[in-house]
């Protein structure tokens, strides 16, 4: 039998962390919908994330004026697959954002739905109810 890790738990919080920080940078996105020039943005990959994650420590901001770490799930990049741009320059869908904020939002019901339950697990394995 496979013992569960205890690092699921730490996996599914930044998990929404990252979902967070990708609701934000599509809000961004949405808010500049009539922006002319505007380019929307989009965050890294999940998995992107993680794999950079695995080599070390990650660095420090001790000043809210640093760029952000390379691992840092908030650094939002131009989005490539934005489609063609309007006349006044901005490329911003909101169908597409609309469509992402979404899958964004179902992610993170779903994130939040195996942390309640790892936490039920660690609860009934300790003899609480509730």
């Amino acid at each position: 039998m496979t013992a569960v890790r205890p690092d699921l738990l730490q996996l599914t919080e930044r998990r929404m962390a990252w979902l967070e920080a990708r609701q934000r940078v599509l809000a961004g996105n949405i808010a500049n919908a009539d922006t002319p020039g505007y380019q929307p943005r989009d965050v890294r990959s999940f998995a992107s994330v993680l794999a950079g994650a695995a080599g070390g420590p990650r660095m420090a901001a001790t000043n809210s004026r640093h760029l952000a770490a390379p691992g840092d799930p908030t650094l939002a990049r131009p989005d490539r697959s934005a489609p063609d741009s309007a006349p006044n320059g901005n490329a911003v869908s909101l169908d597409r954002e609309a469509l992402k904020v979404a899958e964004t939002d179902q992610a993170h019901a779903l994130a939040a739905t195996l942390h309640r339950r790892y936490l039920g697990l660690f609860r009934t394995a300790l003899g609480r109810s509730q």
